[in-house]
């Protein structure tokens, strides 16, 4: 711990957030703050609510039971890297300076959390932080860019088209000539930026592409149209810096049509088979090939890689990696690692472990000539 093995660090976790995502994260936080080492880790509580207004204390607390309220104190980390400390603004424009934060643990799924926005913060203000960096984050998040930079990694993907909401406001007829050109049904279109399969829709009549693009569109600018296959869904979880090991796989049924935000959190329908039925070649090529996809994004810390396995051909495609993936009780990343025989207090000291590792590393960088 460099040092600081008779002190307890302050681990600051950050839940809610301002994405679609609110409620997972809160789900998601709730776990992870009962499996913290409390002999290792002072646990600072700091709720970020629907409007980005960050939250401490009692109010933070409450904000974790699922209260919703907007805090009147200003809370927030001073752009210095020597201070590392939250600074708080009462109703009469006092500052008190709060606890130091030794380590950042962001819980915050989707927007404004999971894609690149608090790692950026992180950095300017001097803070370890756990998971991925500013430049995977922001990839990771990005549906699009995942994919372009996948494909220049040799990562094989299904096929896909975007285009913009501006695009699609313009001339939609001619972009859905375009899709009934290049795909066939069943396609799925999706916002590029979200995760939990919030505003994703699976398509299984052209006649239907316009009221799917249109509900994508009310998450993001950009959207995504990918070609639906037969197949088995695969998620593998990734644990590392720079010599990162793969989980065993697992295999998802989805309780519903596909794996859709309710088939995540809601349904109990879905099934996880752990270990994924699969024989061992085809296990060895799924965690080969989710350590690549995660060193392609140059991840860090941890990632969820979810694959398909056709069906018909037994070819392999990564849909996507999740920098933040869920911790809640039915998630996969930690039951993929119990499951490798990683339990999961000791994943969730690991996690911060390799975060400080990386930290120093990266302190090792020269900043001036």
């Amino acid at each position: 711990m460099s040092g600081k093995e008779n002190k307890k660090l302050n681990l600051a976790v950050f839940f809610g957030g301002r994405s679609s995502e609110h409620e997972v994260s809160l789900n998601t936080a709730n776990n992870v703050i009962k499996a913290v080492d409390k002999d290792i880790y002072d646990i600072l509580l700091i709720g970020v609510t629907r409007k980005g207004r960050w939250v401490v204390g009692e109010d933070a607390e409450k904000m974790l039971k699922g209260d919703t309220f907007e805090a009147e104190d200003k809370v927030y980390i001073p752009a210095d890297p020597a201070s590392g400390r939250l600074a708080l603004i009462d109703s009469g424009d006092n500052v008190k300076f709060l606890d130091k934060i030794d380590i950042a643990f962001p819980l915050l799924h989707g927007h404004y959390g999971e894609d690149g926005t608090i790692q950026g913060l992180f950095e300017l203000t001097g803070i370890p932080y756990v998971g991925a960096g500013v430049a995977a984050s922001a990839v990771g998040m990005d549906k699009i860019l995942m994919k372009n930079v996948l494909i220049a990694n040799r990562v094989p993907v299904v096929k896909s088209v975007h285009f913009t909401r501006r695009d699609w406001a313009k001339d939609k007829n001619h972009l859905i000539g375009v899709l009934k050109d290049n795909f066939e049904m069943p396609v799925f279109v999706k916002p590029a930026n979200t995760g939990s399969s919030v505003g994703v829709t699976m398509v299984n009549n052209f006649t239907d592409i316009p009221t799917a693009v249109d509900f994508a569109a009310e998450f993001d600018m950009k959207i995504l149209v990918e070609q639906g296959i037969d197949a088995h869904e695969i998620e593998v979880s990734v644990l590392g810096n720079f010599e990162p090991v793969a989980s065993v796989p697992g295999e998802v049924i989805p309780g519903n049509e596909f794996y859709d935000y309710e088939a995540k959190y809601l349904d109990a329908g879905s099934e996880l088979k752990i270990p994924a039925p699969l024989d061992k070649e085809m296990i060895q090529k799924v965690r080969e090939m989710a350590i690549v996809a995660y060193k392609s994004l140059d991840c860090s810390g941890m990632a969820r890689v979810d694959m398909f396995i056709e069906k018909e051909t037994n070819n392999l495609f990564v849909n996507e990696l999740n920098t933040i993936p869920g911790f809640t009780a039915i998630s996969m990343y930690p039951k993929l690692w119990e499951a490798t025989g990683l339990k999961y207090k000791d994943l969730i000291n690991k996690l911060i472990e390799l975060a400080l590792d990386r930290w120093e590393e990266k302190q090792k960088n020269r900043t001036y000539l």
